[in-house]
């Protein structure tokens, strides 16, 4: 492909509205262009980019006995209905009316369409199992679309289903498809932490992340470097630190004049977080639900939110604790009526604690569970934090963050009983179908890769995923013999079969290799005045400083072998 044929131009200027070198790099370089906030155009460079990452990942399916096939985007309403997951999604489901005032999905996720496909054409045990995929684009209405292709509204997505008799075989082809995303990122050249996670609004049982650790990721990953226990942070667990030992004292009021926030009781009583209780009070599908914590600890709301099982889950706002008739920053367990108590299971390791009084300018000391008052559900609702104690064995954990690269879960028979999909068994027996989900957004692994390979200059493309494997630049100048050679050397490097971008912009030396560093090509080959005097050419990876010279004579040969020796 010639440059100056090339649909798309580089940008100097970084853009003000990319927040992350992935969004940023990309637009510089003309890969992408936004179109609205979360919706963006793949520009020729940027489309060869995600036509690779298609290829291999569907490479790795097709070799793991997955069948492709395609589904619609616009699904029935009536369908999601039936699951219940039309309100599990909220705002996030993009609906629409059809000319005849029916409503109708723009699929986030293809679950409720194949698994009815299924129920009509699988009968028998025999029929299974089956792993049944697709390369679809995706739609979700997401709150706050940023980071470019990191998180958006609309999204190509590779995903595979799998429907076995058991859940034995469930596990097997759940392995199948860990195995085929390890190889997809180790071919993207990607380091992939596995990670446990939650498995959101798609439900499910066992669930798993692919992780790339980044700083600008926008998840946070829990590791052990002592049992390797790795954990996506809406998911993990922590050690919490006994307090005590101490015997339990009588109750006591106090006076707290003005005194709302645990940090303001623990300065005023002299007493350290840890000896306090936090009253945090949500709202969950409309019902007030009191959560209580140690003082020293957060509560993490999507731990929260699938303890309860609710839709929408928010915090409750100043009217809606005083409809309750609850004292905001004095609020206790104590006496408290008709109103859910869900109390993280760090009140187990510690006694004594300072609550509020549940009147204004006052709090009790000397508070214990379950001496003083009861919960109507004890579990772990707290945030993990940097430091804490591992859960499986006596290491630290690390707070990171990371880009997610892909999803696998276990769905179980929620779907397949919704929906009708049951087979007969060897007993003649009706049973539903277990399923299994895998996700991959590609375009978000695009931006991961960007993530992981850059640098001041620009993009580093792995071999496996660039969009050209070779950059030829000549370095023009009249009454030079840099423009016959450089022509030459484009149709033998092309004939060898490599794929070779040609700069044949009349540009300065400077505007060229600029345009090469930011865009990223893995083999840079330089034709010039000076190099011809020498009869040959530079040669330098774009992931290197140093570059050899090439005997012209010998140029597609041995740039062929240096690719074949990368891969």
């Amino acid at each position: 492909m010639r440059l100056s044929e090339m649909f798309g131009k580089t940008q100097r200027e970084i853009p003000s509205e990319a927040d992350t070198p992935s969004h940023q790099l990309l637009l510089r370089a003309g890969m992408i262009m936004q179109v609205a906030a979360g919706v963006y155009s793949y520009m020729p460079l940027g489309w060869r980019v995600l036509k690779k990452i298609e290829n291999i990942i569907r490479e790795e399916m097709d070799s793991a006995g997955g069948q492709e096939l395609t589904m619609p985007v616009l699904q029935p309403v009536e369908l999601w209905q039936q699951t219940g997951r039309d309100k599990s999604f909220g705002k996030g489901l993009f609906t629409l009316l059809d000319r005849r005032e029916r409503t109708l999905v723009l699929g986030p996720t293809h679950e409720e369409v194949l698994t009815q496909m299924v129920s009509h054409h699988v009968q028998s045990y025999r029929d299974l199992p089956k792993l049944l995929y697709q390369i679809q684009t995706k739609f979700r209405d997401e709150p706050r679309p940023r980071g470019g292709l990191i998180r958006v509204r609309e999204f190509i997505m590779k995903d595979l289903y799998s429907f076995d008799v058991d859940e034995a075989g469930l596990d097997v082809s759940y392995q199948k498809m860990v195995q085929a995303y390890k190889n997809i990122y180790a071919r993207c050249a990607l380091p992939a932490l596995f990670v446990e996670a939650d498995s959101g609004a798609i439900g499910g049982k066992d669930s798993h992340e692919f992780m790339l650790i980044a700083d600008n990721g926008e998840d946070g990953v829990v590791c052990c470097e002592g049992c390797h226990y790795a954990a996506n942070a809406e998911k993990a667990v922590s050690k919490k630190r006994k307090i005590g030992p101490e015997k339990p004292l009588p109750p006591e009021e106090v006076a707290t004049p003005g005194m709302k926030t645990i940090e303001d009781v623990s300065s005023f009583l002299k007493v350290p977080k840890d000896h306090t209780l936090k009253a945090v009070f949500y709202v969950a599908d409309g019902q007030v639900v009191f959560a209580m914590i140690r003082g020293d600890l957060d509560v993490n709301e999507v731990k929260l939110q699938r303890l309860l099982k609710c839709t929408d889950l928010h915090i409750a706002t100043e009217d809606e604790v005083k409809a309750a008739g609850i004292a905001a920053g004095y609020a206790s367990p104590m006496g408290l009526k008709n109103i859910k108590i869900v109390a993280d299971d760090s009140m187990a390791e510690g006694i004594n604690f300072v609550a509020g009084g549940n009147k204004p300018d006052v709090h009790i000391k000397n508070v214990n569970y379950p001496r003083d008052f009861k919960a109507d559900i004890v579990a772990d609702i707290a945030q993990v934090r940097d430091g804490d104690g591992c859960p499986r064995c006596d290491g630290t954990l690390k707070l990171m963050q990371g880009i997610e690269m892909g999803h696998v879960f276990k769905l179980g028979t929620f779907l397949s009983n919704a929906l009708g999909a049951f087979f007969i068994d060897e007993k003649g027996n009706s049973q539903p179908i277990i399923m299994g989900c895998y996700g991959i957004g590609l375009g978000r692994l695009l931006a991961a890769v960007v993530e992981h390979y850059h640098d001041e200059k620009g993009i580093i493309w792995p071999l496996s995923v660039a969009p050209y494997q070779v950059y030829l630049c000549p370095l023009y100048r009249e009454g030079s013999h840099v423009a016959d050679v450089a022509e030459k050397l484009y149709e033998e490097m092309q004939s060898a079969g490599l794929e070779v971008l040609f700069d044949d912009r009349e540009e300065s030396p400077g505007v060229k290799f600029n345009d090469a560093d930011l865009l990223g090509i893995p083999l840079r080959v330089t034709v010039s005045p000076r190099t011809l005097e020498k009869d040959s050419v530079e040669v330098k990876w774009r992931a290197e400083k140093q570059a050899t010279l090439v005997p012209v004579a010998g140029v597609a040969s041995r740039v062929k072998e240096l690719i074949q020796s990368k891969k």
